[in-house]
This record gives structure tokens, sequence and C-alpha cells, in this order.
């Protein structure tokens, strides 16, 4: 195909995608012309585009590069990439008039729109997030995600050096700022050219709703203040959480606790992640339910899973989202030095938070509430409810909202290592890391192992070894003395 063709195709989906209409034609294919460094246009057949936005934008970007219009950098790169693929996206105003359009009719409708759209534009890296390696792992608790994250892609030693000496600038403040909605990016920070803010209005405050560019599961999505002020769980978090489901009953929506190391990555943003998907810990059964006096209204009860869960269900919000705030302030004051968990160090510093998740199951709305504590020990510098030393050859990154629910967020380097894990078990030459020994001679005294079970025993070990990690960052234990304890804490409230 040449190279006009590709630029005509790119224009058509650009037209139909992008709010345009078939009098701008000309006016977008000069301007394609003019981001790769090319002068003129030449024949076509003019015919519905047979390929993706995705496959016309990498013949695009390839002649840019070979004109010389960027150099070999992945930021100089992506910055091309968002630039023509803000040709395919409404500007801001018209995608938040469609996606209302849209709600009119069907609360799904409206994300349907918005996520296909994110998909066709490459804001959602649909081709990198195919890297990641995916498989699932039966537990007593029932079947865990696995994730080995590939999507992310790795920086060369010339981006590296580039970034080093790029300018410090402090715009936008993070990357979950509103000011990133059409933002070119730089050589240390992603474009965002062709990325788009749906506004949202969540009891008077201003909001937006994004997709995640990498996403972890499906229709991942983030909610996100419009001012950068740090991450706070309190009762307005629980009213928002519900609000959101109110909005958008099909998609869960939960909050990363707000205190290091049981927190997410960034805390410095006020935010919450949902979408549409259905995580092991929604599907795990009510181990033994409790009252609350003083919410009649509220069905409680403790969940079956490695973290230590109270499952709020109520049809009255308000009495939900009160349940939630009375367990939170309970928690936060509450100690237990028999199971090391203590609310406060003798300075006065706290240490009990919740990572909270809300849902709708059919008239009913759910809120789980995960318990979290971030103190450290002398035998536990890193956290005594963190993944121990003994799990970290697979996972030691703090357990944010998407492993508390059942998803393994696993670290690249496991992608080879796990391979040489393999041919060290079949006893060929290999490469294993260190770390990883203990952990594969135990697993040759459980199997035998052949070429062909190695690589589904290794996968279920390490959703195994993730269940322990849950386990780890759980403050009650689920041994006798833990539940115990547990059931002395639900006594209380």
């Amino acid at each position: 195909m040449t190279l006009s063709q590709t630029i005509f195709d790119f224009t058509t989906l650009a037209i139909h995608f992008g709010g345009w209409m078939d009098m701008d034609r000309l006016y977008l294919q000069n301007r394609v012309l003019g981001m790769i460094g090319e002068d003129a246009l030449g024949d076509v057949e003019v015919k519905p585009a047979e390929r993706t936005s995705v496959e016309l934008l990498d013949e695009l970007v390839a002649c840019a590069k070979k004109n010389g219009v960027i150099g070999d950098t992945l930021a100089e790169r992506e910055i091309l990439e968002a630039q023509l693929m803000d040709l395919m996206t409404p500007p801001p105003s018209v995608v938040n008039a469609l996606f209302a359009q849209h709600y009119s009719k069907d609360p799904q409708e409206a994300t349907d729109y918005f996520f296909e759209l994110c998909k066709t534009n490459d804001y959602i890296k649909t081709r990198a997030i195919a890297k990641n390696i995916v498989f699932p792992a039966e537990t007593e608790y029932g079947t865990l995600e696995i994730t080995i994250n590939l999507s992310k892609p790795e920086k060369d030693p010339k981006e590296i050096a580039a970034q080093r000496n790029s300018a410090s600038v402090d715009y936008p403040k993070c990357m979950l700022c509103m000011e990133n909605e059409g933002y070119k990016g730089r050589m240390n920070y992603p474009a965002r050219t062709n990325h788009r803010i749906i506004r949202m209005n969540l009891d008077g405050e201003a909001w937006g709703f994004q997709y995640s560019p990498y996403a972890y599961y499906n229709e991942h999505c983030i909610v996100l203040a419009n001012e950068h002020r740090p991450m706070k769980i309190n009762r307005q978090t629980f009213e928002r959480l519900v609000k959101v489901i109110e909005v958008l009953p099909h998609y869960f929506v939960g909050s990363n606790a707000d205190l290091p190391i049981v927190g997410g990555s960034i805390l410095s943003h006020d935010h919450y992640q949902g979408g549409r998907h259905t995580f092991a810990m929604a599907k795990a059964p009510v181990e033994r339910s409790f009252e609350l006096p003083s919410f009649g209204g509220v069905q409680a009860g403790i969940v079956k899973w490695p973290m230590s869960v109270i499952r709020l269900q109520s049809a009255d919000t308000t009495e939900l989202v009160g349940a939630s705030e009375y367990i939170l302030n309970e928690w936060r004051e509450y100690s237990d030095p028999s199971v090391e968990v203590n609310a406060y160090s003798p300075d006065g510093t706290p240490h009990h938070t919740i990572t909270p998740i809300a849902r709708k199951n059919g008239d009913v709305y759910e809120m789980d509430l995960v318990l979290r504590d971030n103190n450290v020990s002398e035998e536990y510098p890193e956290g005594i409810f963190h993944p121990h030393p003994e799990v970290q050859h697979i996972k030691k990154e703090n357990i944010g909202l998407i492993e508390v629910m059942g998803l393994a967020v696993l670290p690249p380097r496991l992608a080879t290592e796990l391979t040489e894990v393999e041919r060290y078990l079949l006893g060929e030459d290999n490469q294993i890391a260190a770390y990883h020994l203990d952990w594969a001679d135990e697993l040759k005294e459980r199997y035998d192992f052949t070429r062909e079970n190695v690589e589904a025993i290794v996968q279920k070990e390490v959703g195994l070894v993730f269940a322990k990690v849950l386990e780890h960052a759980g403050v009650f234990k689920r041994d006798e003395v833990g539940q115990a304890a547990f059931d002395r804490f639900v006594q209380t409230l």
C-alpha cells in the first residue's frame, strides 16, 4: 500500500472517530503530511479503510522517522503518535457531550463509547497490554489472577541520558492531574495529546473519569479529583464511591489506602480505580455474619479471604456510608498487641486505615472494607503486614487496591526469571536467580518435572505464593489465633 493511501485511510478513520466532516479531509491530510515530513499526496483509491488506526499509525511514524522528523527515542515516537491520534479524537467538550448523549440512553452505552474511543486513538495501549503474561491460579480463596506486567516499554540508555539532561518542570503536578488532557509530553513525561477526561460531579465537587493507558483488567478506569490533593480515606470517600456506582452501576470502584506501605503508588492525588471486572474477592463468600447494632439496615460479615475483609450490604446508601465510616473510625483506634496490631506508635503516629471497594449487586449496594496496618518491626522493617522476605522473590512491592482484590501485578523480571527456574527444575543449563533457589529446591521435592508440565506447575506455585503474599498483608491471620482476634474486633463494633 502506498503512503498516500495510508494517509487517506488514516484520514477516513479520523473523520469517523474524531468528529470531523468530509469537508475537512484535505485539511486533515495536509496536517498528517506535515507531521510526518512529507510534501505531497499522490493518487489514492476512495474506499473504506481496511486496516486499524494503530496499524496505519505505525506506517506514518515509520515514515516520520525515515524523514528525520523524530529520532530513535521512545519519547519522541510516543509524542508524535499522540499528536497523530489527536486527529482521531474529538475535543474534550465534544467527547463529554457525546458521552452524555449515550448516557441518557444507558450508562453502559456511554462507557462503551468512551472505552472504544480510547482504544481506537491508542490512548489505551492495547498492543502493549497484550504482551503481559496472564494466567489463573486456583487457591483455597478461589481463582486468583496473575499478571506479569510487560506492557510499559523499558527505556533505552539514550533515553535515560536525555531525561537526565531535561529541564525540571513541575507541570502537570502528577500524572493524574486534569492538566494532562492534551499535554504534548516531553522526554521525561508521557505524551497526552490524545487524552480525554469525562467530567463528573460527585456530590457538588468536580471530578474526572478516564481510562488507564496500561490497563490491568477490563475497562480499568480512574476517577480523579479536580484538585491536586493527597489521598484521604474518610466519610466523603465512602459517599463518593457509592455515588460513582450509582452513576456507573455496571462498574466497581475502590480506593487505595491513604498510608505509606499499604497505600498505592500515587498517594499525592486523590483518586479511585474502577472498571468492569469481577475479581476473586467479589466472589468470595461471607464466612461469619455479625450485627452492627447502630445500623439495623446493614448486613455485615467477615469474608473468606487471605486479607482481613468486612463486607457490608444494604439497599440504603446512607446507612451503608454511615456503617463504613463507623468501622473506619473504630479500626483507626483499635489495638490488639497479642497479634501485633497497634493503632499508634508511642510518638502518636497513626497506623490504621482501610482499603474500601464498592459495587452494586442487584438492588443491594456492597462495601468491602479491607483492614490495613502499616506498622514496621525489627523483624519486618519493610512492614509487618507487607510481603515477607520469603515471598519477595516473587512480589516485594506494596499491596495496593488491585492486588487486594486478587489480581497480582508482578514485575517484568519474572518473565525471564521463571523461564530460568523451569530450566533449573528440568536439570538443564540455567541462570536461575539466587533468590529463587530455595523455592525451586522445595518444588523439586514435591514434583516430578517434565517439559510438558513444568510451566503449568510453576504458574500454579506462583499463584500460591501470591496467596501467601496476601496472607502476609492480612492484619488478622487465617489461623485460629488470628481469626479469634478478628472476632474480638468485630465484637467491639
